[in-house]
């Protein structure tokens, strides 16, 4: 008995459309375009981005960094709005790299779904581009990959990847901290890319609606508003003021993240009245029913990098900036094993 005889099939009988992955290309060249350094070689569509370090610094240390935005993915799927998501992405990996004192110079992005939806992904494009013009970083290059039967209808996922480079001399590593250093916080734009699956558990637990007011702007508005990128601010501190140490508040929120860049023998006190955390953060405690400790080693609770100085600096500091910088803590001998203690 012959076997019956199989239609003639082509890749997109399989699931993948290689020409809506062309159009998505063409859609996106003119951002890609607007997010470039002059050191880059070449344009969009090679193997491999080029960027030529040239002489601009002398002792160069590279700094690399990778991230995404977790599960603040399906909310902005949920709300069916894309074109911030990417600022998100860019500023998750730039914002790390700066820690060190790095410039970033330039971005890749990896976009993952089931079936290409071109409007979608050139939206979530649209954000990566943005984010990387604030950062004043290069988007030299990407990957998308259409996997159906990995991704369910509208689903996607994102990676980013930047690179950076500070001069050797330049590079900061908080070996310099010691107890006559007090910590500054820049404010946050909100919950920024941390603790989304609790989030959505709480909108879950609450019956919140997304539309629902929130201190005058729609809730799922507040939640999806996208990280703040600190790149511009810091690099233009750094040329002019001392400073020893520094932290991208992410996950592990204000509780976890600043005790990483500080010296073994010292502690940190956080003064929790120095600052008021955007009313974002009352209605997930409250909603929730969400212990304080949880709140402060989940979530940013308001700022969102931080700088740690000499008390000397810190007035010359603030008033360099454009927004409040308050004194949210110091550097302390450290007494025990707890090194982070709230006053």
């Amino acid at each position: 008995m012959s076997k019956p005889k199989i239609p003639g099939l082509s890749y997109r009988d399989a699931g993948v459309d290689i020409d809506a992955g062309n159009a998505l290309v063409d859609r996106i060249k003119p951002l890609v375009a607007r997010a470039t350094r002059p050191e880059v070689l070449g344009g969009l569509g090679g193997f491999g981005g080029l960027f030529h370090l040239g002489e601009r610094f002398d002792d160069p240390v590279l700094v690399s960094g990778t991230d995404g935005v977790g599960t603040k993915l399906l909310l902005a799927r949920q709300m069916e709005k894309h074109d911030t998501i990417g600022i998100d992405l860019v500023a998750m990996c730039v914002n790390d790299i700066l820690v060190c004192g790095a410039e970033p110079l330039f971005f890749l992005d990896y976009f993952a779904c089931g079936k290409l939806e071109v409007d979608a992904a050139a939206d979530v494009v649209t954000g990566i581009a943005e984010g990387c013009r604030q950062a004043n970083c290069a988007l030299i290059g990407g990957e998308t990959a259409e996997m159906p039967g990995m991704y369910g209808p509208g689903e996607y996922d994102l990676a980013g990847f930047t690179v950076g480079a500070v001069e050797r001399s330049a590079l900061i590593d908080g070996s310099g901290i010691d107890e006559d250093c007090v910590v500054l916080g820049l404010a946050s734009s909100g919950a920024h890319s941390n603790g989304y699956s609790l989030i959505r558990k709480v909108i879950e637990v609450s019956g919140a609606a997304l539309d629902q007011d929130l201190a005058g702007q729609p809730l799922g508005d507040a939640l999806l508003a996208p990280t703040r990128i600190y790149v511009s601010t810091v690099l233009d501190l750094l040329k002019r003021f001392d400073i020893r140490g520094m932290a991208h508040i992410t996950g592990g929120g204000l509780t976890e993240n600043i005790i990483r860049v500080i010296p073994d023998d010292f502690g940190l006190e956080l003064d929790s009245n120095a600052w008021t955390p955007p009313p974002i953060f009352e209605w997930l405690a409250d909603s929730g029913n969400i212990e304080l400790g949880e709140m402060r080693r989940t979530f940013n609770m308001g700022i969102g990098f931080v700088l740690v100085v000499p008390e000397s600096q810190a007035a010359p500091i603030a008033s360099a900036l454009d927004e409040p910088a308050p004194v949210i803590g110091r550097i302390v001998r450290r007494e025990g094993e707890e090194r982070v203690r709230f006053v």
